[in-house]
């Protein structure tokens, strides 16, 4: 999770030699990119849903590592044309083939296609919100950086020992912890929308590959764990 470590301070000067146009054509270049990535995600996630079965027997692992290296190869070759949007939509999709387990034991509830459509909604408010609050606070959310990054170390580390625990000494509140974690995770990545959104639009991003990725990361992550919280309180 390298790319979460981003702690940028205030930079009067650099900010300053962009003028206000091309500091504009960033901003909407980004959003470009992220709402494509948002469709290369649902392409994943709606291709991949036949075989969720696979997936949820041990693919996932596979699947985890192809994410890992299409991520580092994009934050290598972000500056690379062509191939960078292409390592951009191809890590998107595949992170939503990595949804499909989840998403498919939550379809598998009564209520379950309401339950997406409850997170959906939840993330696309929160989104909203949050994304609004970067645009008109006057602080500097710059200072969130580390202690955001920490939180997420925390949360991985938790989720980690959680998984383990449930799987090696058949740990019975494992699902109950998994909730309490994605509810502070809920928070975190809601944060962290602010924080890059604020980023973006102040030009702190030297590639809008970047920025459109890390505001994707940001809604994906919320995603996930509002439909992990949503799924359990409905699950009886």
């Amino acid at each position: 999770m390298a790319l979460y470590d981003r702690n940028y301070t205030s930079d009067i000067g650099f900010e300053a030699e962009r003028s206000e146009n091309a500091l504009v054509g960033f901003v909407k270049q980004t959003y470009k990119f992220f709402a494509a990535s948002l469709f290369f995600g649902t392409i994943g996630a709606y291709i991949a849903m036949p075989f969720a079965p696979i997936l949820a027997g041990g693919a996932m692992f596979g699947i985890f590592i192809l994410e890992i290296a299409l991520l580092f190869g994009l934050i290598f070759l972000k500056d690379k044309p062509i191939v960078n949007l292409i390592l951009l939509f191809s890590f998107t999709f595949v992170t939503g083939v990595a949804l499909v387990p989840l998403l498919a034991n939550v379809l598998s509830l009564p209520a379950g296609v309401s339950i997406v459509a409850q997170a959906l909604l939840g993330t696309t408010i929160v989104f909203g919100i949050m994304s609004l609050y970067a645009i008109k606070t006057k602080s500097d959310l710059s200072n969130w950086g580390k202690i955001l990054f920490l939180a997420l170390i925390g949360i991985i580390v938790a989720s980690l020992i959680n998984l383990a625990a449930a799987y090696f000494f058949g740990f019975g509140n494992a699902g109950l912890i998994s909730v309490v974690i994605s509810g502070i995770a809920t928070i975190i990545f809601s944060m962290y929308i602010a924080y890059d959104t604020q980023n973006i639009i102040r030009g702190r991003y030297d590639s809008p590959i970047m920025a459109a990725i890390s505001l994707y990361l940001d809604v994906y992550g919320l995603f996930v764990h509002l439909l992990n919280i949503l799924g359990y309180v409905n699950k009886d």
